[in-house]
């Protein structure tokens, strides 16, 4: 009797939980497929300085993307060169030395520089007795002892002289030899070469000894005091281009740093490969950019108003840009819906949001801390 009790018990016990334990599994199971939410506590909302945020409307630019170099004007490039051709005495500057306008550059000399120092002597002493000579006759001339035939030639051996006097006495002002220590005696075979502006020496063409001539170039000198930017745009692109448009530039082989410029000059000429170009005025500190340095740049021609969240707002899972809206707050937790979502643009730290349909102005995004969130869902 025992044992058939003992029996009865044991099937009572396995059909009450064998019928219980099912059902309980299965709404286990129910709860964790249909809510495909991703939460959070709120101490880690917290802890890792999360953030929430509405939709905001925002300007965004219409950009015209081009290219082009740091440039300074024709007026802060100098080539040094010299006047007479000469051989180099001393050339003491190296590439990257800075000058100041006037500094002495590089020392020539040459015999030729002496013989038109003696030439210059000897049309002045003559200039001396034919200016006597002049004025002696024209004295003359007017109490007609002399015949105006005879005037006229002294008064033109007298002119021709001055103008040969005058032309020397250029000629050694431009070789810098000072005319004065010539009439005292003091002939020199080496000539000068001061800085036409001050900047930096970017370039050194010859060495000591060397010949130059006056085709030849013998130093390089930029003053970036003046830096400006030289843009190409097409030509399908130049009417929407104004003076005053804001720009943001790159130096792709420097930094990632983005610097700001503004439209200073529009071309009028079209280039042989259908560009015009433009001239821009950095606002940033230009002292830090080098003449020659290639530039990636957009020039703002206007904005359009749009949608917008924070761009941290938002993270890539595989092709596709998700977003987190707040779908329920409770006392210790968030629970957020991840959506699928079109973006456009970035700028100032907003992107442009283009599909709308499936959000409301009053939607919460979590707007910091979204990455990891989407990132480690799957």
């Amino acid at each position: 009797m025992k044992q058939i009790n003992f029996i009865i018990t044991v099937s009572l016990f396995i059909a009450v939980f064998g019928c219980k334990n099912p059902e309980s599994e299965s709404n286990i199971s129910a709860d964790t497929i249909t809510d495909s939410r991703i939460s959070i506590s709120k101490a880690q909302f917290k802890q890792n300085n999360m953030a929430m945020g509405s939709i905001e409307e925002k300007a965004f630019p219409i950009t015209i993307t081009v290219n082009g170099m740091i440039d300074v004007p024709p007026e802060n490039k100098a080539i040094v060169n010299a006047i007479t051709g000469g051989y180099i005495k001393t050339i003491p500057l190296l590439v990257g030395n800075k000058v100041k306008k006037g500094q002495l550059l590089v020392t020539i000399e040459n015999p030729e520089f002496v013989k038109l120092q003696q030439e210059y002597m000897e049309v002045k002493e003559q200039l001396n007795y034919l200016k006597t000579e002049y004025e002696r006759q024209n004295t003359m001339f007017k109490e007609n002892i002399i015949s105006q035939k005879v005037f006229i030639k002294a008064e033109s051996t007298y002119k021709a002289t001055n103008a040969r006097y005058n032309g020397l006495k250029k000629q050694l002002s431009m070789l810098n030899i000072n005319t004065s220590r010539v009439e005292q005696g003091h002939i020199t075979s080496i000539v000068n070469i001061y800085a036409p502006v001050s900047g930096s020496i970017t370039k050194v063409n010859v060495s000591k000894g060397a010949y130059v001539s006056p085709s030849t170039p013998i130093l390089e000198i930029i003053d970036n005091s003046h830096i400006h930017l030289e843009l190409s745009v097409f030509e399908k692109d130049i009417m929407r281009v104004k003076k005053g448009q804001n720009i943001t530039f790159s130096i792709p082989e420097a930094s990632n740093k983005i610097y700001n410029a503004k439209v200073y000059l529009v071309g009028t000429s079209i280039e042989d490969n259908r560009t015009i170009k433009v001239h821009a005025h950095p606002t940033d500190d230009s002292q830090k950019f080098l003449t020659g340095m290639f530039v990636n740049a957009e020039i703002i021609s206007e904005e359009s108003i749009a949608k917008a969240l924070p761009e941290t707002s938002f993270a890539e899972n595989e092709e596709d840009t998700y977003a987190l809206i707040l779908d329920e707050e409770t006392k210790d937790n968030y629970y957020f819906k991840q959506i699928k979502i079109a973006i456009g643009k970035t700028y100032n730290g907003y992107t442009e949001i283009k599909s709308t349909n499936q959000i409301t102005k009053n939607d919460i995004f979590l707007v910091e801390g979204a990455f990891s969130l989407i990132g480690s869902y799957e």
